[in-house]
């Protein structure tokens, strides 16, 4: 039996489901384009799209399904909602970091968290991030001065990066 995944998120585009799926595939691994639909010519007095625009865009990244639907400029991103994308090494911060900031809001782009070309906002962290914040030595965890710890346990390439 295929697993079926309970939750998907779908992202709400104006008009770029699409560029922003392959966008965002061309940048995770293990990640693909799925099915596309399109609008037709019934229910256009609502939707407004020419008939045979693309409506949805299922896709994976790194195993997680979302939907991208072209639903007009209603409403918008906000930093209410943002993906937290778990790193292992400097290289891989750096991949993403780089990769999802290209040609997003550079005021939005420090401390780990970015808003992207699209106005989605993205955290990017290295695991070991995590376990320092569930540490109980209250200087890891940031309970007491965490910088100097984080950048030892880190590494100061993180924070070059904005990280």
């Amino acid at each position: 039996m295929a697993f079926v995944q309970k939750i998907t998120p779908c992202l709400w585009f104006d008009n770029q489901a699409e560029e922003a799926a392959r966008f965002y595939v061309s940048l995770f691994k293990n990640s693909a384009i799925g099915t596309i639909t399109r609008y037709g010519k019934e229910g256009f007095e609502v939707h407004g799209r020419p008939a045979g625009s693309v409506m949805t865009v299922s896709f994976r990244l790194e195993g997680q399904e979302f939907t991208a639907l072209n639903g007009g400029p209603h409403f918008k991103f906000t930093e209410a909602i943002s993906f937290v994308v778990t790193c292992e090494t400097h290289a891989e911060v750096d991949r993403y970091w780089d990769g999802l900031r290209e040609g997003g809001d550079e005021r939005a782009q420090q401390c780990g968290w970015l808003k992207d070309k699209y106005g989605v906002s993205w955290q990017i962290v290295p695991a070991a991030l995590f376990e320092m914040m569930a540490d109980a030595d209250s200087a890891k965890s940031g309970r007491g001065d965490a910088s100097h710890a984080a950048d030892e346990e880190i590494g100061s390439g993180l924070t070059a990066a904005g990280v």
